[in-house]
């Protein structure tokens, strides 16, 4: 029986963020399903980790991140996993990783791992983080998440209780010294109430960027730029002001012949009552990512394309700021910028202690559930509100919502023998 639980990155091309990968996957065979394995405690030794998917997001960002921490003793490499078995065979000699796999549940018997890194396309994420909590393991898995927030909840109820197994998403924007800083700030109204914020990922995609098969479509990619490349500093936005309560959104397919969107702007209303405007968009030659923040007694800007430091971020005092509290805004501390190396410290540190990790559960499902309310907003031209969005929503399975003019179209019944004689 052939499984996506085993379908991993074979084939890779690599595009200007080292984030946006290109993926063809199909699918391998699988042992049978595992029976659910309690992890094992870690006793102060080596977390041993296996990376799922060796395309270019595992060796840029991820391998060097576990390799980091092995240098340090935190972390063994144990195995990788693709459905190449010369791909795998290269990454493994390129990046000294002892074990090669074409197939996810043979490792994991095998190698039991304490950490898997999910790096394949997002509509293979749910079985595979499944499988793979299922197993004992707790997984760090890249952005998207998963294709909706049934996928999300259907993950969310296999972690483990009091102490893992949990899921962890790739929001490396939020970790670093700057996002801290600016988290703690506006935590403690350092700054006054943030009353108004700007979100902006306005990159650029060509037309062979979406010649690659899986890109554009709600099946395999799972939205548009509000989902896969906007998602990233939407996160953040969110993690620096916390709830959202309602949005009101719209979305365009102005150039690029695909499924999803290629632009899309909505407002946000926060439980704070802070009004921000957030525009995602791969039509954009200019590319940056931005966040702004106005508070009562200070503006923070944060300025960057796919990582930031500390230099990234600026804050512009009101005209009556003390030169002592502006002195205390400004100061960062070290530099620790956002990178993939940053959250996976966070996440073994977690992992340590048997606590849930940030960006998981609840934290963890607060963006994907702000861009469904997103794509919700735009194709039915309502205002939507937090929580509303439930089993028995359309939008609650597909972000599309089966919304005429977006939802992919089905082939057309075949005609009876009748209606053909007719």
């Amino acid at each position: 029986m052939r499984t996506a639980r085993d379908a991993t990155t074979s084939k890779t091309t690599e595009h200007t963020e080292h984030e946006d990968i290109a993926h063809e996957s199909t699918e391998c065979r699988s042992s049978a399903p595992y029976e659910r394995r309690a992890a094992v405690p870690l006793d102060g030794r080596r977390i041993k980790a296996a990376v799922i998917g060796t395309g270019a997001i595992a060796s840029g960002s991820h391998l060097p991140a576990l390799a980091a921490l092995a240098a340090e003793g935190e972390v063994e490499i144990v195995a990788a996993v693709d459905i190449d078995a010369d791909v795998v065979g290269r990454f493994c000699a390129d990046g000294g990783v002892p074990n090669g796999y074409t197939d996810l549940d043979r490792m994991l018997a095998e190698q039991r791992p304490d950490l898997v890194s999910i790096c394949t396309p997002p509509t293979l994420h749910r079985e595979q983080t499944v499988t793979a909590l299922r197993a004992g393991a707790w997984v760090w898995c890249e952005k998207p998440p998963v294709p909706s927030l049934a996928d999300f909840d259907a993950v969310e109820a296999q972690e483990g209780t009091g102490g893992g197994p949990y899921a962890s998403i790739v929001f490396q924007h939020r970790f670093g010294s700057g996002a801290r800083h600016v988290r703690r700030l506006i935590a403690d109204r350092a700054m006054g109430r943030p009353l108004v914020a700007h979100c902006q990922t306005t990159w650029y995609r060509d037309t062979a960027y979406y010649a690659v098969p899986w890109r554009g479509k709600w099946e395999t990619e799972g939205g548009g730029p509000a989902m896969g490349h906007g998602i990233h500093q939407m996160d953040l936005l969110l993690d620096l002001l916390g709830p959202w309560s309602e949005v009101r959104a719209m979305a365009g397919r102005l150039v690029h012949d695909v499924q999803t969107e290629d632009v899309s702007t909505a407002l946000v209303r926060f439980e704070s009552g802070a009004l921000a405007t957030v525009v995602n968009s791969v039509l954009s030659p200019d590319e940056v990512s931005r966040i702004r923040i106005d508070c009562e007694r200070a503006t923070v800007e944060l300025t960057h394309l796919y990582g930031h430091s500390n230099d990234n971020w600026r804050i512009t005092p009101a005209p009556d700021a003390r030169s002592e509290d502006v002195a205390a805004w400004r100061d960062f501390g070290a530099d620790v910028p956002s990178s993939h190396l940053a959250q996976l410290r966070d996440l073994v540190g977690s992992m340590r202690a048997g606590e849930r990790p940030r960006s998981s559960g609840a934290d963890g499902r607060t963006s994907l559930e702000l861009i469904t309310a997103l794509y919700k907003s735009a194709f039915t031209d309502t205002t939507v509100r937090a929580g509303e969005i439930g089993p028995g929503d359309p939008y609650y399975t597909a972000l599309h919502g089966g919304a005429p003019g977006w939802a992919p179209a089905t082939p057309a019944t075949p005609a009876t023998h009748e209606e053909v004689s007719a």
